[in-house]
């Protein structure tokens, strides 16, 4: 009697070493396992792959992101390629995209790609209009070589067809971010506290929360804002913070577990000038926070209307801060049809299953 044979191999080529954002994905969906595939993690050195190794998920570790080069992280895409042998390479993100569509040329694999971070303005990650269009032209090009692409929101999907005009006969389909029920519910009240999760950059829009956050506390001097994370604004941000007077009650604490923020939090602010599928977003409505967001990308297609409100309004975002802090019938609640781990796990499945069919 022949022994069953060993499920095939999808190699995941995600170029980032830190944990968040695209490594929340990929760390949710190969801990969770893809239906039928043997799933291997190709990443930096680095927390990521210490984070991936503790939950069980296979994984390989080289020179791959953009601090080794494109060259130098084609190679190694080619090298474990070769000796792995993997029926499909999925790339995540802008480099490994590029890296695996020039290091899998000429090997037998099937190509898939899933975008999550594509804005429609070319300014709020390319810094240049010139380097954005040189990019895609790049992403045009790279797509000839996919056989599926995957984005994160209808937003995205309709982006990458404006902006990188991939074939009509390349399989594109929107699959969301999957969230999980928290085991134990969360327990609310009405409160004020506000949060932020988010890099302290120029396209996260802090300087309009602080302003936002200072017409709150006028009104409430109880109320407090947490701005976690780190970023090159930190200086500056806390230079507005004093310039506000508003020292006793907002504090920026650096790196913060997004868990231990929710949970302390009452309002969830993110003014972000372009956000795809945002696992921010989503973990607050799992945690029974409030949320307030620009209307900006996938924001609308994770929340109600009563949430979305441009950064700039300032005395707008103070009233929906208040309204979602104090009266919990005004808090979003994720759609009961938004997917889980597993669904989304399910659904990535059956693009593997199609591109390798013979």
């Amino acid at each position: 009697m022949s022994a069953p044979l060993a499920p095939p191999i999808a190699l995941w080529v995600v170029p980032v070493s830190d944990v968040g954002g695209v490594a929340r994905h990929a760390l949710d969906a190969l801990g969770h396992g893809i239906p039928g595939w043997r799933t291997v993690l190709l990443c930096p050195p680095g927390p990521l792959a210490e984070v991936a190794r503790a939950a069980g998920i296979a994984v390989l570790t080289g020179p791959v992101s953009p601090d080794d080069g494109a060259a130098t992280a084609m190679t190694e895409v080619r090298h474990v390629i070769t000796r792995l042998r993997p029926a499909v390479v999925h790339s995540h993100l802008s480099f490994a995209d590029l890296a695996v569509a020039g290091g899998s040329l000429g090997l037998p694999v099937a190509i898939v790609t899933t975008e999550h971070g594509i804005a429609r303005d070319d300014l709020v990650y390319h810094g240049t209009r010139w380097r954005s269009r040189v990019r895609a032209l790049a992403h045009t090009a790279r797509l000839r070589r996919a056989d599926a692409l995957i984005a994160v929101s209808r937003s995205t999907l309709d982006v990458v067809r404006e902006k990188w005009h991939p074939a009509a006969h390349l399989r594109a389909e929107v699959i969301l971010n999957g969230v999980d029920p928290l085991v134990v519910p969360a327990h609310r009240s009405p409160g004020l506290h506000v949060v932020s999760l988010a890099r302290l950059a120029p396209e996260k829009g802090l300087d309009h929360l602080l302003e936002a956050f200072a017409l709150v506390a006028h009104r409430h001097p109880d109320a407090r804002l947490t701005v976690a994370g780190t970023g090159p604004l930190q200086q500056q941000l806390q230079g507005q913070v004093d310039r506000l007077g508003l020292s006793d009650q907002v504090v920026m604490p650096g790196f913060v577990d997004a868990g231990e923020v929710l949970s302390a939090g009452d309002v969830l602010v993110q003014l972000s000038a372009w956000e795809n599928c945002s696992y921010s977003l989503l973990d607050a409505q799992v945690h029974g926070l409030g949320v307030v967001a620009s209307p900006v990308g996938g924001n609308p297609e994770l929340l109600p209307s009563h949430c979305l409100v441009p950064a700039t309004a300032h005395h707008r975002i103070a009233e929906a801060v208040i309204d979602q802090g104090l009266n919990l019938e005004a808090r979003p609640v994720l759609d009961h049809g938004w997917p889980t781990v597993a669904a989304m796990g399910e659904r990535i499945a059956r693009v593997y299953a199609d591109v390798t069919r013979p």
